[in-house]
């Protein structure tokens, strides 16, 4: 791999594209093995200058100059100030609610341009998902020039946050008596709260994309909780973010996340390192030994144990190695450079590891049982339990965020299968920012071929985790014309067309196929979308169902989660068992010849 250019697939580009999709997928999973998406250097190398000189030079710059603690330079002078770390969160909000931080450039599929973001939701007319239908004024899918003025405005309100100086804190005061830089305005604090909750109502892209299950509560504690209650209720906070993800991970699906994610990385250049994550390269790319002991032990364990250890431990020594070692944990992920790509997330997380129990620790004061009320504490540990425990019990309730299901491979996923021409139909839609990602890497110079196998490697991806098995059986007992198809993963679709996605399939449901055809108008068999949901925690089965654009949900059923990790990504021995619990009549068995067909809904039959 060279610094401009990548380890493509070694395929015959005249041939390629003709052989049956899972030929395809086997071709591109093996080779994602050794060379994961074999971007070159120069790929990861803008994220690292992004992460160097816009989140931590520009931010931390502009914070401590705002905020009179000495300049940047001066680490040991502003690393435990409060305001430094209430500022630090605004900015991460800030970065995350405009687009240029998660899910942002080329491995997050954003190539030209590489930002989604600010320009979807600050454009009157482009898609926008509320999250509930009984909430009062949030009817349509329509951006509307009152939804831009909500989301400038809170992007107004965090940067004024962050640029003006702090004010005086009587309960900073009594515990801080030195303090001179004070804490964030109160006021403008619950601006961005109020502004927070109004454009999650409105767009639940832009509430997910801001990461608001984890940043809004804290922008709670910041405005309504006196300074110790607030850092103790935040050390509450980033626990249960981290045994929430923690506990996600059991089960079958996390080992599975591991091995693809090494091979992605490019901090990870030795390929028998790899491979080791693998039991049998190449016949056998199902996860190895190895993989289970990372994924539960330098996973699970870590995200469950040293967290604990940090919010209890009295001992200094015991409390820095925990506090390290969560440290290393998010720089290791970091280092792998995840397709939604959330570095600046992990450098904050570890900061906050250091700045909240070694700069604030629990023998100074900083205790959960120094929380003023106890009751405080219960009520304040209840609601942030409260979500992760609905979403994993009733996964179809709750987006896979809030559910904290953040790394698990436990995720809502899709594949969309486009009829031969019909995904050029996207690049009609009025007011969207961007265009199809094939013709995005096309306009950069890519040749056709060479664009088409790009983006086959992000389906091949989806193969080598547990539900990609599940997917692309339900689509070949769906669709006979499949090996004819354009398939394409759903979330890289997803980021084109509302300029989000976290892996979470929440977002390109039924919901965003509907606004979709609403605008496009596919023909019934030009779009068929299979979707499955997440796995709830006390269940051994996954639910699916089959979406055809012009028709509605035709087919709905289960597959045991137990099946489809067994299976290999490209399916030798064929589709794993399904159950089909509801199909629509006669039965759906779409292919790319019926898009001239103008048959009616269907009519619902059980199975």
């Amino acid at each position: 791999m060279g610094f401009k250019t990548g380890d493509f697939p070694p395929v015959d580009l005249d041939t390629f594209l003709d052989k049956p999709l899972l030929e395809r997928t086997k071709a591109l999973a093996l080779h994602w093995v050794e060379y994961g998406f074999g971007s070159p250097k120069m790929i990861p190398t803008t994220y690292v200058v992004k992460i160097l000189f816009l989140y931590l030079f520009a931010g931390i710059a502009l914070i401590t100059w705002t905020s009179g603690v000495g300049p940047f330079w001066d680490v040991a002078g502003w690393w435990n100030e409060p305001i430094v770390y209430q500022k630090l969160i605004l900015w991460t909000v800030l970065l995350e609610s405009v687009g240029v931080a998660g899910s942002w450039g080329p491995i997050a599929g954003k190539f030209k341009p590489m930002t989604g973001g600010i320009l979807f939701w600050a454009r009157p007319g482009t898609i926008r998902l509320r999250p509930w239908k009984r909430v009062p004024f949030t009817g349509g899918d329509r951006r509307t020039v009152g939804d831009v003025v909500l989301y400038l405005g809170f992007l107004g309100t965090l940067l004024a946050g962050v640029v003006l100086p702090g004010m005086p804190s009587a309960s900073l005061s009594a515990v801080l008596p030195d303090n001179g830089s004070g804490l964030v305005a109160p006021g403008l604090v619950i601006a961005a709260i109020v502004l927070y909750v109004l454009n999650g109502l409105r767009d639940k892209t832009v509430f997910l994309a801001a990461r608001g299950e984890q940043y809004l509560p804290a922008l709670v504690f910041f405005a309504f909780l006196p300074f110790v209650d607030m850092i103790i209720a935040a050390k509450l906070l980033i626990c249960a973010v981290w045994i929430g993800a923690g506990v996600s991970k059991f089960g079958l699906h996390f080992t599975n996340v591991v091995p693809p994610m090494v091979s992605n990385s490019p901090c990870v250049p030795a390929k028998w390192l790899k491979r080791a994550h693998y039991r049998d390269f190449p016949r056998d790319i199902r996860p190895s030994k190895l993989a289970t002991f990372m994924a539960h032990v330098g996973g699970t364990l870590v995200e469950i144990v040293t967290p604990l250890v940090l919010l209890f431990s009295q001992n200094y020594r015991l409390t820095l190695a925990a506090a390290l070692l969560m440290v290393v944990f998010h720089l290791f992920i970091t280092s792998t450079f995840p397709l939604a790509v959330p570095l600046e997330w992990n450098i904050l997380f570890g900061y906050l590891a250091i700045f909240l129990f070694l700069g604030h620790p629990a023998w100074d004061g900083y205790a959960v049982t120094d929380m003023s009320s106890p009751w405080l504490a219960v009520v304040i540990a209840v609601a942030l339990v409260f979500f992760p425990v609905l979403g994993n019990l009733r996964p179809d309730l709750v987006s896979f965020l809030p559910s904290l299901r953040q790394y698990a491979g436990n995720w809502a996923s899709a594949l969309w299968a486009f009829a031969p021409g019909a995904e050029d139909k996207l690049n009609s839609m009025a007011h969207r920012p961007t265009r199809n990602q094939v013709d995005q890497l096309q306009e950069m110079g890519y040749p056709p071929a060479v664009a088409e196998i790009t983006m086959q490697q992000t389906i091949a991806w989806r193969s080598m985790h547990s539900q990609g098995r599940g997917l692309f059986s339900v689509l070949a007992k769906n669709l006979d014309d499949l090996d004819e198809r354009t398939v394409r993963e759903g979330e890289f679709t997803c980021n084109s067309l509302i300029g989000f996605n976290f892996g979470d399939g929440h977002l390109h449901d039924e919901t965003l196929v509907q606004a979709v055809q609403r605008r496009v108008r596919f023909a019934p068999g030009e779009l068929v979308v299979v979707w499955v949901e997440s796995q709830a925690i006390h269940s051994k089965v996954q639910h699916y169902k089959v979406i055809d654009a012009a028709l509605g949900v035709v087919e709905r059923g289960t597959w045991k989660v137990s099946d489809a990790v067994a299976a290999q990504p490209w399916l030798p021995d064929g589709p794993i068992p399904l159950n089909v619990t509801w199909q629509a009549a006669p039965p759906a068995r779409t292919t790319s010849d019926s898009r001239d067909d103008e048959t009616d809904a269907p009519v619902a039959t059980q199975v």
